[in-house]
């Protein structure tokens, strides 16, 4: 096993299946190598400094939202399989909350987030990139579901943001994004044969 630990970057619009991969790829190395995923979600910036109303305008869909600075500081740390401190963001604040999680030394890191392959320097860090490509209409429905029943938003609010920010920004900046993935997996979590690709040939890589 390598001194360094290998960055797998995954990235895909909202609701593409991100987080389920991740999920899948983590599950199959289980018990022989040391694996955490990393959501790229929290390192939403802190906005501490706001009143509420100025934190509800934010735009959660756009590169700016990000504090891609402390996110690159710490993987570049995790690389090295040094302990970070890593932020948890508090989305009923809108701001980052005052707890933290700490990450110890892992030989895979699985970082998941929308804009994984848009940023050069969270790319440069990456040792595989994956874009998961799932349908327009697949990705909305999931999202119209997730956010009504999980997150109690109405019906006319979920459509406005997806209208208003989340599919302009996607065509934008997430969809160019596919040209730097060395992998791409349609459909998502369903795709079992490409998750299986991508743990094998990530697998190669940190048996060596």
């Amino acid at each position: 096993m390598s001194n360094k630990a290998i960055i797998i970057g995954i990235a895909g619009g909202s609701a593409s299946g991100k987080t389920t991969i991740a999920r899948k790829v983590c599950e199959a190395f289980k018990g022989k190598h040391k694996v955490i995923i990393v959501k790229q979600d929290d390192y939403y910036k802190d906005q501490s400094d706001k009143p509420m109303s100025e934190r509800l305008k934010t735009n959660y869909d756009h590169p700016f939202a990000f504090d891609t600075d402390l996110l690159v500081e710490q993987l570049k740390r995790l690389k090295n399989k040094e302990r970070v401190e890593k932020p948890i963001y508090d989305y009923s604040a809108h701001t980052r909350s005052d707890k933290t999680e700490i990450i110890e030394g892992r030989d895979v890191i699985i970082l998941e987030g929308i804009f994984v392959l848009a940023e050069e320097e969270v790319r440069r860090q990456c040792d595989i990139l994956v874009y998961v490509d799932t349908d327009s209409d697949i990705r909305f429905i999931r999202r119209l579901r997730r956010d009504i029943e999980e997150r109690g938003r109405t019906l006319d609010n979920v459509c406005h943001q997806y209208l208003s920010t989340v599919r302009p920004m996607h065509e934008a900046f997430i969809e160019p994004s596919k040209k730097y993935a060395h992998v791409i997996i349609p459909n998502g979590g369903d795709n079992v044969v490409a998750i299986d690709l991508l743990v094998t040939k990530i697998r190669s890589i940190v048996d060596k």
